[in-house]
């Protein structure tokens, strides 16, 4: 089975869709993908399905649900087998792939790919710590080339969901900011330049990739425009959370101010204390 859940919802079986077009389906089928290979309790489905305030034929509408995609499951294996696995020993049928055990639901993934577990178990604590800047870039790449658009964007998400859609972006934003630091650290502050200038204006409060932009303007000789992004941040921080920025940044600032339009800035100036 392979999983997408990191942009649009896209749940194949032996290459074969499985993914419903029903709202309330989909979203049965995102919570069991997203814990593919766990039991979800049937009252975890309930609380993202209704919220709270569930009909009294919930438990038998989540069966109709289930169901629905044990059919979409069959058709996928179905498909397999006219490919010419008709007939193979110890072939999957619907009920192995979406089991019912005590509780809950289980999806079995049968060892297949799932994007969020392949953009959330990086760690790039070794090769940055090791110096190995160049290595801890690439491998964060890769885990940030697995999103194609926010979590489960085509699902109309409850509250699991929606709480987990923020924890995973929460996961983005840290894997983003630390492949910015790692490629500033091996001198592609020019490459990085257009990027920046979108994400801060897409995160408007967000210290840390301000003073990434910061750092890469005024390494590319643009110390001024350096400066006039310090005080877009200061004046958006305290308009709209009556914060003013961290001392980190105010270092940052500093720093450059200090340093006069042609110095450049070390790692030290900002890598040595994080933002946020």
């Amino acid at each position: 089975m392979d999983i997408a859940l990191l942009g649009t919802l896209a749940v194949r079986e032996q290459g074969y869709s499985i993914t419903p077009t029903a709202p309330k389906a989909r979203q049965v089928l995102a919570l069991l993908a997203l814990h593919a290979d766990q039991v979800v309790p049937v009252p975890d489905l309930i609380e993202e399905l209704w919220a709270g305030t569930p009909p009294r034929s919930a438990r038998t509408t989540l069966q109709t649900y289930v169901l629905q995609l044990r059919s979409l499951i069959s058709a996928a294996l179905e498909q397999r087998q006219e490919k010419g696995q008709e007939g193979a020993p110890g072939r999957r049928t619907a009920k192995d792939v979406l089991l019912t055990l005590p509780g809950g639901y289980l999806l079995h993934s049968g060892g297949g790919t799932s994007d969020v577990r392949g953009s959330t178990g990086w760690s790039s604590g070794g090769p940055m710590d090791a110096g190995d800047f160049p290595g801890a870039a690439r491998l964060l790449r890769e885990a940030l080339s697995r999103w194609s658009g926010p979590a489960f964007a085509d699902v109309d998400s409850g509250v699991q969901l929606e709480t987990e859609a923020r924890r995973l972006e929460e996961t983005r934003l840290c894997a983003l900011d630390q492949r910015i630091e790692a490629d500033l650290r091996i001198g592609r502050h020019r490459e990085l330049l257009a990027e920046l200038t979108v994400l801060a204006g897409r995160y408007r409060t967000h210290e840390n990739l301000h003073g990434q932009f910061m750092l890469a303007l005024h390494r590319s000789g643009r110390r001024g425009e350096a400066l006039d992004v310090y005080q877009r941040l200061h004046q958006t921080l305290v308009r709209e959370l009556g914060l003013e920025p961290s001392a980190v940044l105010r270092r940052l600032q500093r720093s450059i101010l200090m340093a006069g339009p042609d110095a450049p800035l070390g790692a030290a100036e900002f890598h040595g204390g994080r933002v946020g």
